[in-house]
């Protein structure tokens, strides 16, 4: 896989993730309202803090045995698996969205650094995706180009956070329910069309090594 190839991979998963409505995602909405861009710029940067810190202590777990057989085979099926499950709930969800209830007080900087740090660090959806999709992402990161290729894995998932939550929360100041748009459902359930892609071609992918 070349670098073009493989970011484009990174971000694809990435977006279909960062999509998926959470607990983040509400309550960047919530908090979006009173606090503005604001909101979406620290909850962004405590996901980092959490996300960079997890991803590198996965790396240097995986990279003494990242070369082994058994491991690409037991990370690509997990990963693979996961991926097939998370898109077909994903797709499933597209039609169920319904907008919530965003009415919040305007939050101080160290409270909203302190939502942002629990809705990460607690949230079971993060932790599974890291330890399953994010680790094969890592594993190929590592086959590419060693710890410096899981940097650049990094730097290709990491912007797509900020983008996302920054814009989710100059939208709800501006007033506008996303969670409403057609457009919006359409996309998750087309990003869940490719998780499932993506999850049958790492299982594949995992025999061949």
């Amino acid at each position: 896989m070349d670098a073009i190839t493989f970011a484009i991979t990174v971000i694809v998963l990435t977006t279909s993730g960062a999509l998926a409505p959470g607990p983040l995602f509400f309550v960047t909405i919530s908090h979006g309202i009173k606090s503005g861009t604001k909101s979406g710029i620290i909850f962004s940067i405590t996901h980092t803090l959490i996300e960079f810190s997890l991803v590198f202590l996965l790396a240097l777990g995986l990279l003494s045995i990242a070369n082994q057989p058994a491991i690409k085979l037991v990370v690509g099926l997990a990963g693979g698996a996961v991926l097939v499950v998370f898109g077909v709930f994903q797709v499933r969800s597209s039609f169920l969205i319904k907008a919530k209830n965003t009415e919040s007080e305007r939050g101080a900087i160290g409270k909203l650094f302190l939502i942002g740090l629990a809705l990460t660090g607690l949230n079971p959806y993060f932790v599974i995706w890291w330890l399953t999709i994010g680790a094969n992402l890592i594993l190929l990161s590592l086959e590419f180009a060693g710890l410096g290729g899981v940097l650049f894995m990094y730097i290709c998932h990491v912007w797509v956070d900020y983008v996302w939550l920054i814009l989710l929360s100059t939208l709800a100041k501006k007033g506008n329910r996303i969670l409403k748009y057609r457009w919006y459902r359409l996309l998750v359930a087309i990003f869940g069309i490719i998780l499932i892609f993506f999850g049958f071609s790492f299982i594949i992918d995992s025999f061949t090594f």
